[in-house]
């Protein structure tokens, strides 16, 4: 007996394009990325007067950490996606050739930025591999990040208002991926995440004032 079309595509549409699939990954990249610009924005802020903001310095680095795990797992669950040979991600395509070759430079520069500044707050004095002082390789690995999230930006940004607007209201155009209500819950725990580890571990700041 033949399955009618409607139930056959129930019957093979599995729990991840219910979810969103290829366009509900993206969108929630984006998403994550939308919040990232504005901690980051507020972080270069504080760049300014940073004897005077260190504690809110501290702060946001922290709170930082929160949308930047979410953001690392969803650009490598459509990179696994992809190259596993899912169709819709196969589909969707690969991002552009350059984006390709800096994404990994990406995630580690990151990675550096945000782990030699948690161990600065450790202990000042520590000193890393090769000789060099973590204060060094914080900053060298800022100067690292910030060259590589110029081009990141730049390349995504024309984008991301489209990406942003489908998910802003629950219209037909923002159910047709799924998953509207998860992506939010998902920044919403990152963010929550973010901000108790920031609340717990700010006072850190305070080893550079002794």
């Amino acid at each position: 007996m033949t399955m009618p079309r409607s139930e056959a595509a129930q019957h093979r549409s599995p729990a991840p394009a219910r979810l969103g699939g290829p366009e509900g990954n993206e969108r929630l990249t984006a998403l994550t990325g939308a919040a990232l610009l504005i901690l980051f924005a507020a972080e270069g802020v504080t760049l300014l007067r940073l004897s005077r903001l260190l504690y809110w310095h501290y702060f946001l680095g922290l709170l930082l950490i929160g949308p930047v795990c979410l953001k690392l797992c969803s650009t490598i669950y459509r990179f696994i996606r992809y190259y596993t040979r899912n169709e819709p991600y196969v589909r969707k395509g690969p991002p552009h050739p350059l984006l390709r070759v800096i994404g990994p430079f990406i995630v580690l520069s990151t990675l550096a930025v945000l782990g030699t500044g948690v161990l600065l707050g450790v202990d000042r004095q520590a000193e890393a591999y090769f000789g060099f002082s973590l204060l060094f390789l914080h900053k060298l690995s800022f100067v690292a990040w910030a060259g590589l999230m110029a081009v990141h930006v730049l390349a995504y940004l024309p984008r991301l208002p489209r990406l942003l607007a489908a998910d802003a209201a629950p219209t037909r155009v923002a159910r047709a991926a799924g998953g509207r209500g998860l992506r939010y819950g998902l920044l919403v725990l990152a963010l929550g995440g973010g901000l108790a580890l920031a609340a717990w571990g700010a006072h850190l700041s305070s080893v550079w004032r002794r």
